[in-house]
């Protein structure tokens, strides 16, 4: 089969760029998914992701290699395998970053990706259903961005807390100015889960020029002559082989697309040498740079109501689940998080470097569920981590997860920031009015002290996981670790792009399925100018 343009990954990304392309009818659009449709009910239920992350069905289930940086610890790194992609399990939370992330980009040579050159595209994605609509703001994009639906008073409580430490309220932090606390936006409408899939490629679906390919994964590109003509893949147990005519685009995520360039002989020659695979371009920066976001999880005890105690029997959640069917309100249409702060750990930075996920609930991990406690978590993260890791093959096989090596705190800097972020979380819980109802600090707890550098730093080590951000693992630029130019055409291989987190050369400051599909979006403006 023939297409125009093939675009692998139906995720954030992916959904995006493969809905673009096809939109004028003029060209003809292939879009390869490894997973299935998105019909899991779960998905679709904000709360879903409880429920989606860890399954097989719907997540690739990736588990990093034990890590220095976290004591020897390896922990578990979902990612989204079904329609939609990450944007049909993760925690709808809605985070463009900071303007100055992209004018970074920028200045490391990629022109085209300022702040005043991506903020068009934010808002030709979105569709804003707040009551106040600024400039920064759009209105009539597919993607649904909305307040959050949901209030529980120790979240306010949180909010109004950080407020009496000093720090201002900020009612829209993706209008420009990121700094302050609020509550989270998110993808989400009318009670009910937007991904990209339900944003982008539902609307697509009748049309005659896109074909969707479901439970199709990649083998391997073909590559002849130094450019790339198509894809070997496999659907259901069967082969399937596409041929593009223009383009590919590769949008399998940080962990997908550089694992599918390799096992296609686009990487560091020595590394494909010993799983011996041909070269067709020698590219050492492929599944490099690997950046994400670690958070630590302080939790805290408290005699107001939270999910924990109003879901800790049958009855209970039955009434919730009834609430649901009913209206589309009530716990189940809870995003991850309600709260959020970005903050800075020292005055003298120029944008904050910290951001807090506040939940009104807490457990050990979503598979355990919720501790049998009231209790609310602090979660905080450091936005700019220093601290980079890779990706390797294990074997030539495309069924082989690769080595995941993310190299937490590896850096003095990241280790001060997150012990200051935990300090900060801490120092934000003495302040009224959510200090009268808190009755225990749970995790770092009195073992603990709020001044011990060391025994801070430890615990993190200890408990801390990622919070889902990978990125960086085909990083843009013209640098000799970069794997796509400003286009996002990968070096010395014509007829091929990348299309996903794995093109920043940074991690943005803030969650990353807005910037991904942002990224998509700028894909195909890209593709379609190239076109003409």
């Amino acid at each position: 089969m023939e297409f125009d343009y093939i675009v692998i990954g139906a995720g954030s990304a992916g959904c995006a760029a493969a809905a673009r392309l096809s939109e004028s009818g003029r060209y003809s659009v292939a879009l390869l998914e490894a997973g299935g449709k998105d019909v899991n009910p779960w998905i679709h239920i904000p709360v879903g992701y409880f429920k989606t992350m860890g399954n097989p069905k719907t997540d690739w289930c990736y588990r990093a290699q034990p890590d220095a940086g976290l004591n020897g610890r390896a922990i578990p790194w979902p990612r989204g395998r079904v329609l939609g992609g990450s944007s049909s399990i993760n925690g709808l939370l809605y985070v463009r970053g900071q303007a100055q992330d992209y004018d970074h980009w920028r200045q490391l040579g990629n022109a085209g990706w300022g702040w005043d050159d991506v903020l068009p595209l934010f808002k030709k994605s979105e569709s804003w259903m707040g009551e106040h609509i600024n400039d920064a703001r759009g209105t009539d994009g597919p993607l649904k961005v909305s307040p959050t639906r949901l209030s529980r008073e120790i979240v306010d409580k949180w909010v109004e807390a950080a407020v009496s430490a000093g720090y201002k309220r900020n009612p829209d932090y993706n209008a420009g100015d990121q700094e302050g606390v609020g509550y989270f936006q998110l993808t989400s409408h009318k009670g009910q889960r937007c991904s990209s899939a339900k944003a982008y490629l539902k609307p697509a679906r009748g049309r005659e020029n896109l074909t969707v390919f479901t439970h199709t994964q990649v083998e391997k590109l073909k590559i002849s002559e130094g450019r790339a003509t198509g894809v070997n893949a496999v659907q259901r147990g069967n082969p399937l082989k596409l041929t593009a005519r223009r383009e590919i685009i590769l949008s399998a995520g940080a962990i997908g697309s550089p694992q599918i360039l390799m096992l296609s002989g686009i990487g560091d020659p020595t590394e494909l040498a010993e799983h011996g695979i041909k070269v067709e371009k020698s590219l050492s920066g492929v599944g490099k740079n690997l950046q994400d976001h670690l958070q630590a999880r302080p939790i805290f005890k408290t005699d107001l109501s939270t999910i924990n105690v109003e879901t800790n029997n049958y009855f209970k959640q039955g009434m919730i689940a009834l609430q649901y069917a009913v209206s589309r309100t009530g716990p189940m249409t809870m995003a991850a998080s309600l709260g959020t702060a970005f903050l800075k750990t020292d005055d003298r930075l120029e944008t904050p470097d910290i951001q807090f996920h506040i939940q009104p609930f807490s457990a050990n991990n979503a598979v355990e569920g919720a501790h049998k406690f009231s209790a609310f978590t602090a979660s905080v993260l450091q936005m700019r981590p220093e601290s980079t890791g890779q990706l390797k093959l294990i074997s030539n096989n495309y069924h082989d997860h690769p080595d995941i090596h993310p190299n937490y705190l590896s850096t003095e800097l990241d280790q001060q920031t997150i012990v200051k972020g935990i300090q900060l979380a801490r120092k934000i819980a003495q302040f009224a009015p959510l200090k009268s109802h808190i009755t225990e600090e749970y995790q770092p707890g009195n073992d603990v002290a709020m001044d011990d550098y060391d025994a801070t730093l430890n615990w993190a080590r200890d408990t801390a996981v990622t919070i889902y951000h990978p990125t960086g693992t085909c990083k843009m630029g013209s640098d000799k670790m970069a794997v796509v130019d400003e286009r996002l055409r990968v070096h010395g291989i014509q007829g091929l792009r990348v299309a996903d987190c794995s093109i920043m050369p940074t991690i943005v400051s803030g969650n990353t399925n807005a910037p991904a599909i942002m990224i998509g979006e700028r894909l195909a403006q890209l593709t379609l100018q190239d076109a003409n």
